[in-house]
């Protein structure tokens, strides 16, 4: 068996290896859902809003000529001022099964952070906390949301193998319609919205561009100030919400959006619930085809299962009973059985506030995620 080659991606025939790797390592898996490729391409040029903030390096792993693997390394610079820390963020890990060129990969990385005065290695994280992130440790049979990424069991044996240890989990749980009927929710929600003197916005006035300008502004204030001190979060710029804004909005039904204001229409709080589109983008490999994107609208318009994007109330309002309104909207959705069922995405494994909330519903903890860490710092020798 031939040696590993390391390759830093520079040309644009490599940066294409880079994004199309993975589609060709999981062509037959049934539960891979692909990222957008144009996103993932958009990554490595000035349309990643990022850029400004971030220091990013991208490998490539190759044998006798055959890419085996790939790997991406982020300097978060904003959070690494925040925290006061020299953290390198690790992304867009895959490979075969070889502890070898699993190695060869990390240790190019490691090298490279340690160049750069870096003297942890953490991930899978992303540039934000609204990336892909967490590595896949349960639910191998379970297909993927969009929002997060798909990985073999075997991966985990990789990680481990070149020094990195658990720093901490995140739980996925499937909710479907409650067994029984619970009238007291919406009552709480209700009486939670008089008291506080808030109304839950009429999406049905405004057109999907309007709603998202209008309350935009709103729901990411809330993010920030909610998420701030969460694991792997950073604040937002104005590039980055664009960016964002841009990449979400096709698959966005204002429905889903529910935007909750006081009198004067600040966003007090809100539940961004994105339609499942995985299986639409499966086939095309996260091409936008005319195909995909037929397939893609019609889930955005009747979806059978939601995803849960963001959830967010003000410090203020967080023990005014307003997260009753949120599952009251969630439980009439399945109830009316127009929802199947919702995927939460990642609740880190110490929220147990956000996690208590599923009792309301025929819950099922059925994925977990892991995030790695490693010290790189060089080890001084004693003078005696």
């Amino acid at each position: 068996m031939g040696s590993i080659n390391i390759i830093e991606v520079k040309t644009r025939a490599e940066r294409r290896e880079f994004v199309e790797f993975p589609l060709r390592l999981y062509k037959d898996c049934p539960y891979f859902v692909p990222p957008l490729y144009g996103d993932e391409m958009a990554v490595f040029t000035d349309k990643n809003a990022c850029a400004n903030t971030c220091v990013s390096v991208f490998f490539l792993a190759q044998r006798d000529g055959k890419t085996v693997g790939r790997i991406q390394g982020i300097i978060q610079k904003q959070s690494n001022e925040l925290h006061s820390e020299k953290r390198l963020r690790f992304t867009r890990f895959d490979a075969i099964d070889d502890v070898a060129v699993a190695t060869a990969l990390f240790d190019a990385l490691e090298m490279w952070g340690r160049e750069k005065g870096m003297d942890t290695v953490c991930g899978p994280l992303g540039y934000s906390d609204l990336e892909r992130e967490g590595l896949l440790i349960e639910g191998f049979d379970r297909l993927s949301t969009f929002e997060e990424q798909y990985n073999y069991e075997y991966y985990a044996k990789l990680i481990e193998a070149c020094g990195y240890s658990k720093e901490i989990d995140w739980l996925e749980f499937m909710l479907r319609a409650p067994k029984m009927k619970n009238d007291m929710l919406a009552r709480v929600a209700e009486r939670a919205l008089e008291l506080s003197k808030l109304h839950v916005v009429d999406a049905s006035k405004l057109s999907k561009k309007q709603y998202i300008a209008k309350y935009k502004d709103g729901v990411f204030d809330c993010i920030d100030l909610c998420y701030r001190h969460l694991y792997g979060t950073v604040p937002f710029t104005e590039s980055m919400k664009k960016q964002l804004i841009d990449q979400f909005m096709m698959v966005i039904n204002k429905k889903y959006l529910i935007v909750i204001c006081d009198e004067n229409e600040r966003v007090v709080s809100f539940a961004l619930c994105i339609p499942s589109i995985g299986e639409a983008l499966q086939k095309s490999g996260g091409r936008l085809t005319p195909s995909a994107i037929q397939k893609v609208l019609k889930a955005v318009k009747k979806p059978r299962t939601v995803d849960l994007g963001l959830v967010a109330i003000l410090p203020e309002y967080q023990s005014a009973g307003i997260n009753a309104v949120m599952l009251w909207k969630m439980t009439e959705y399945l109830e009316s059985g127009e929802i199947a069922h919702f995927e939460t995405n990642l609740n880190l494994e110490t929220n147990v506030q956000v996690m208590a909330q599923w009792k309301y519903f025929d819950s099922e903890q059925h994925k977990r995620r892991r995030s790695y860490i490693k010290n790189i710092a060089p080890v001084l020798e004693r003078k005696d």
